[in-house]
């Protein structure tokens, strides 16, 4: 049998990440080991406030997983069985599946995708890259700083009263730049929406690609007046967990951002993809902020998806583990 360990890990960052509904500096994230018959699978927690959940929390549900046998299993089929009894919050559920999935596959000799049964993943997957909050004056500075320009898409995450003002200068900065907007559920209703981006529209060198999650994911009835009506495709990302129902969505959205952290394991999140694209929606691979292990996770599964989100590791002061780089805003796996 595999032996099964958690360790926390605290990441400062490389600057104060800052969205809608919080900010820090740090983020601790905790890995779950997988070891035994010459093999070893790791996974990433990166817990998400959000959703209730904390490094704490997550430490917890492990030690009574461990209470309730978890030293025993050695496969999916047990795992699902423990967790049934014993449930736990998403990231980690992802943690403990992308562990012994890497366990697994190393057993049978076969890279991960292979083992789950998805397409090969391209050598090389273009990323978006994110912005956090800041104050305008500081945004020219921030993208010289990160060469944000080498990143074919850049994802800036605003609120309602900086927002305009933010764009205005990424688009001063980079005219014509494909950006992704992230409102993390900041607007309170869809005419807020629209007269935001109406607005935005209008601003010399702005070129919005896309928006994600503008309206809290409760207000279904709001997004689905504003889908016809938005002049930029909308994405979801709080308002797709791993119960969603896709005919719904499709209502309210032009594409899903899926997350493997909160679609809780491999299997679900490829099934999340999947359901997207059956819908005629845009799938697009996101992250949290995680290191270079759970960035590698999401990588196995990439050609499921048509935009990538995965610079989750960049934000990460010294990142400890090294397992992916970037080269032109461009990841692949090292080795």
């Amino acid at each position: 049998m595999p032996t099964w360990t958690l360790t926390s890990h605290l990441l400062p960052l490389r600057f104060v990440w800052k969205i809608s509904r919080n900010a820090s500096a740090t983020k601790t994230n905790l890995l779950v080991l997988v070891a035994g018959h010459g093999h070893r699978g790791l996974g990433e927690a990166a817990p998400n406030v959000r959703y209730g959940e904390s490094p704490e929390l997550l430490q917890q549900q492990f030690e009574l997983l461990q209470a309730q046998g978890l030293s025993g299993i050695d496969s999916l089929d047990e795992l699902d069985a423990l967790l049934g009894r014993q449930p736990v919050a998403h990231a980690l559920r992802f943690a403990l599946e992308a562990a012994l999935v890497q366990w697994l596959a190393n057993r049978a000799g076969q890279p991960v995708w292979q083992w789950l049964g998805v397409v090969l993943p391209t050598h090389r997957v273009p990323t978006a890259f994110s912005l956090p909050i800041m104050e305008p004056s500081a945004v020219a500075g921030f993208l010289r700083e990160q060469n944000a320009a080498r990143f074919h898409l850049l994802k800036i995450k605003v609120n309602q009263a900086q927002g305009l003002d933010l764009l205005r200068e990424v688009a001063r900065a980079l005219p014509g730049h494909a950006l992704l907007v992230d409102g993390n559920e900041t607007w309170p209703d869809a005419d807020g929406v629209l007269q935001f981006l109406e607005q935005a529209t209008a601003l010399p060198g702005l070129h919005l690609r896309l928006l994600e999650q503008p309206l809290p994911a409760d207000q279904a009835a709001d997004y689905r007046y504003l889908r016809p009506r938005s002049a930029v495709p909308l994405l979801a990302d709080e308002s797709v967990t791993d119960t969603a129902d896709f005919a719904d969505i499709a209502q309210q959205f032009h594409g899903v951002n899926v997350k493997l952290m909160k679609a809780g394991g491999f299997r679900r999140g490829i099934e999340l993809l999947r359901q997207t694209r059956a819908h005629g929606l845009l799938p697009m691979l996101g992250c949290m902020v995680e290191t270079s292990v759970g960035i590698a996770a999401a990588l196995q599964i990439s050609s499921l998806a048509d935009v990538h989100d995965l610079d989750g590791f960049l934000i990460v002061q010294d990142e400890p583990f090294g397992v992916v780089e970037e080269q032109a805003g461009e990841l692949f796996i090292r080795g």
